[in-house]
């Protein structure tokens, strides 16, 4: 196992203290014990955003690690609609990557779909914050390519 991608809502609800702290440990535990370097996040909002900012801090301790981004679309049309503090994390984000993949040139219909596949196709494990009872959004998709893939799924969404 070397590579793992990320995928999750872009609301997150409880203790976001206590699921930063999760998902550190979790993520030091696989980079130390199962040698996972490669991380891939799709660059969106909440789940994309928290996870990615969680690879840039380890990376301080295990400089081997890499960060690579896999967006639906040019990063002003992603961006189009989010506040001035999203943007500033969302590029500072992009500054840290280690490498940045485009799906699309251009926002179309699929393209959210073709960048979760990408990701999904770039992963040995999935690590993802989603409600089950939420069958239909693009973190479900996800996780359902992933099963299809054969590949864990490690959820980090509790109690729901």
């Amino acid at each position: 196992m070397k590579s793992a991608c990320f995928t999750g809502h872009r609301n997150i609800s409880g203790d976001i203290i206590k699921l930063k702290q999760t998902l550190y440990n979790t993520l030091e535990k696989y980079i130390t014990n199962y040698g996972l370097t490669d991380f891939y996040a799709g660059g969106a909002l909440g789940w994309d955003t928290l996870a990615a900012l969680t690879v840039i801090k380890l990376r301080s301790i295990y400089p081997h690690i890499r960060l690579h981004l896999i967006l639906p679309c040019s990063n002003e049309e992603q961006t189009a609609k989010w506040s001035d503090q999203d943007k500033w994390i969302f590029y500072r984000i992009l500054s840290n990557a280690d490498h940045i993949e485009y799906t699309s040139q251009y926002y179309y219909k699929g393209c959210m779909k073709a960048r979760n596949a990408r990701l999904v196709e770039c992963a040995d494990i999935c690590f993802c914050y989603w409600n089950p009872k939420n069958f239909h959004s693009g973190t479900a998709q996800t996780v359902n390519m992933a099963r299809k893939k054969h590949i864990d799924i490690i959820n980090f969404m509790r109690d729901k």
